[in-house]
């Protein structure tokens, strides 16, 4: 699910990796929570026992690149990511330097592409309780091309900051998502300690728009350096 939030883009200024621009649409600069759970996960084609199914709830926004051969790459930058489990969130934080922490986490989810249905994940970090849900109605529906549902959700890539400074760029692969326009969505929870005061305030107020999408498979590449600026 995503829940989107309009967001002044000199609050994320700062955090856009070296090499891409924010990403608006039509004019709006956002910021996505977003939930969901991974299934059946496989590192390098290989199954790891106990962390094959997990949650995972991050905050992202939008940027992009123009590629030397004129390729324009749209991406989801993380500002926090939270998963279940430490092991995790040090896989992340080495192998993408993602800002991956550890939180204990649970999810309840009751759908079918037909029907609709509902979704609700919950965790806790430093004692703090918080709960993202939101339920959907009818079928799910086939994105409509230049919609803020496909600007959202068509990212096949990613960019990372490293620590020192540069930017890791890394592919995306997964089919079109079917996708419902949420009726009901809700945030709960001290957003502040989270994501500080400022990016706190902006999941105060209600989201601009909320997505539930049908999952898929998905593929992660490794990621490459950077060489070059952005258009």
């Amino acid at each position: 699910m995503f829940l989107n939030y309009r967001c002044p883009a000199e609050l994320l200024d700062p955090l856009v990796p070296q090499g891409t621009v924010l990403d608006d649409w039509n004019g709006v600069t956002l910021v996505s929570l977003v939930g969901f759970l991974f299934t059946d996960t496989r590192v390098s084609g290989l199954p790891i026992p106990f962390f094959r199914t997990f949650e995972e709830v991050n905050l992202r926004f939008y940027v992009r690149r123009t590629s030397s051969d004129g390729e324009v790459r749209r991406a989801a930058v993380f500002i926090r990511e939270l998963v279940p489990r430490h092991a995790i969130a040090a896989v992340a934080r080495l192998i993408y330097n993602e800002p991956c922490i550890a939180a204990s986490m649970t999810h309840r989810t009751s759908m079918t592409s037909v029907d609709g249905g509902s979704a609700t994940y919950a965790w806790r970090y430093r004692g703090e309780r918080f709960v993202l849900s939101a339920e959907v109605t009818g079928p799910s529906r086939s994105l409509m091309p230049g919609s803020e549902a496909a600007f959202i959700t068509e990212r096949y890539w990613g960019y990372t900051r490293q620590r020192d400074g540069g930017t890791l760029e890394y592919k995306v692969e997964h089919p079109t998502w079917q996708v419902w326009e949420a009726g009901t969505a809700t945030f709960s929870g001290p957003a502040a300690s989270l994501y500080g005061p400022a990016l706190g305030g902006i999941l105060a107020a209600p989201p601009r728009s909320v997505l539930v999408a049908a999952g898929s498979e998905v593929a992660v590449h490794a990621g490459l350096r950077l060489v070059g600026g952005a258009s």
